[in-house]
């Protein structure tokens, strides 16, 4: 396939045929994140995505899942985002599932009608980007919205019909153990208000080209260790109060891999995370070497 620089997906999207109907991020500021620096947002013609969909049909025959890229493909007018649905559908009559990353602004500038055309079209889950509920840490970080318009964003992808899978970063605070707390218990709050399908917990591993490593480099940031992290993930999960969620941490970058329903495992996870942290269970961790972005 024909692609532009490096191409990322979620892990829930490895057996997708990945579509770049954008290049790069529209918002492509966030402090701790590297994956877009080397690309210029533009939204692709779709004479080129139309002639990666036939290469498609060539390669792999009748798709069941696609994942639309880059790092914001909703940034893409509505008009042509339903048009490359069509297509989609129409070249592979298997097709079920149509997932895209989705930022903030770009949802908040679709709104929940535009999104809910997008369900009706065969667009079926969207991505976001919560990283952190902490109103100074969502600032500190350039996620480009406060926490009420983060919000605002969830809850509207949830109000048009689609799954939303949102992801958190552990250790957006530092070792500060004050700040730890607060990044924890805010993201709890605001993802208790969005309700999401999906949440999956990230641990921030940092890149050279990005704000946050030269903060490290610097010495004004630190990177927390293994039992921050896991304290950290502690307090998150006791303070969440969802319904039918889907919890994962079994990213390459976390130290412990956990999976459940919330809330219906919520006292079983808090049970696991409480062994590790009073025993001293550290090998029960995944070592630094095994971890990744």
């Amino acid at each position: 396939m024909r692609y532009e620089g490096m191409v990322f997906r979620p892990p829930s999207e490895a057996d997708s045929f990945i579509l770049q109907a954008t290049i790069g991020c529209s918002h492509n500021g966030c402090t701790f994140c590297g994956m877009y620096k080397d690309k210029k947002f533009r939204v692709r013609t779709l004479e080129e995505i139309q002639t990666d969909i036939r290469l498609a049909k060539l390669y792999y025959g009748d798709v069941k899942k696609v994942f639309l890229a880059d790092g914001d493909a909703l940034a893409m007018p509505t008009e042509e985002l339903i048009q490359v649905l069509s297509i989609l559908y129409k070249t592979f009559p298997g097709l079920r599932h149509v997932g895209i990353y989705a930022g903030p602004r770009s949802i908040l500038n679709k709104g929940v009608a535009d999104l809910t055309r997008l369900k009706e079209n065969g667009l079926t889950i969207a991505y976001l980007g919560v990283e952190t509920g902490d109103p100074e840490l969502l600032a500190e970080v350039n996620k480009g919205v406060n926490d009420k318009e983060m919000v605002a964003a969830g809850r509207a992808v949830v109000q048009s019909g689609l799954k939303l899978s949102v992801t958190v970063i552990l250790g957006l605070a530092g070792r500060d153990r004050e700040r730890s707390k607060r990044h924890a218990e805010e993201t709890a709050r605001i993802i208790n208000l969005i309700n999401p399908h999906y949440l999956a917990a990230l641990v921030l591993m940092l890149e050279p080209n990005t704000v946050l490593y030269r903060k490290m480099q610097s010495g004004k940031f630190a990177l927390p260790e293994a039992h921050e992290i896991l304290e950290e993930l502690r307090v998150m999960v006791a303070n969440l109060e969802v319904e039918n969620c889907i919890f994962r941490s079994n990213h390459a970058s976390n130290y412990l891999a956990l999976r459940g329903t919330l809330s219906q495992d919520k006292a079983g996870l808090l049970r696991l995370i409480d062994s590790i942290l009073k025993n001293g269970d550290w090998q029960l961790l995944r070592p630094d070497y095994l971890r990744g972005l």
